[in-house]
């Protein structure tokens, strides 16, 4: 049988005190206040599904991997106002995952990247069994293939 995984989302707790600035504060923070014009198009990092139309997200800048190697990364991320953190249960993709092309990016302990390749949605559970079935990949970083924005962490478990 093989690992399960557990896909994470980021908490809601990191982004709750940005909402209640200004347009001008956030752009001191190099982040903007949208209204979702059109679904999808706004994933949410916290909640994982898309922003509804005419609900406000947040546009802002975040390092999704903090590490001490060539790898450490930074990109755009949405976030709903509105949003919670998921938390999916064991083995299940989220269905904002599945209906995008992901870029599947597997790092070992160190935060080197070991292996990476995009996937359509249906397809990214086996891949990520598949990477998981590697003792030398630690965890996975799931992208949007196509903008290669940051999604979410994916751990063995």
């Amino acid at each position: 049988m093989s690992a399960g995984f557990r896909v994470i989302a980021l908490p809601i707790e990191n982004f709750r005190p940005l909402f209640a600035l200004s347009d001008e504060e956030l752009r001191a923070q190099r982040a903007r206040r949208v209204v979702v014009d059109a679904k999808p198009g706004f994933p949410c990092r916290v909640s994982l599904v898309d922003g509804e139309p005419g609900e406000s997200v947040l546009l802002l800048p975040f390092v999704h991997h903090d590490v001490d190697t060539p790898y450490r990364a930074s990109g755009p991320i949405y976030v709903r106002e509105a949003a919670t953190t998921a938390r999916p249960e064991v083995n299940t993709i989220p269905p904002m995952l599945r209906a995008r092309p992901q870029s599947v990016r597997a790092y070992d302990a160190l935060g080197m990247l070991v292996a990476s390749d995009v996937v359509e949605g249906p397809a990214l559970e086996e891949r990520i069994r598949e990477y998981f079935g590697d003792g030398n990949i630690h965890y996975l970083h799931l992208h949007n293939a196509r903008p290669g924005c940051f999604n979410c962490r994916v751990e063995r478990v």
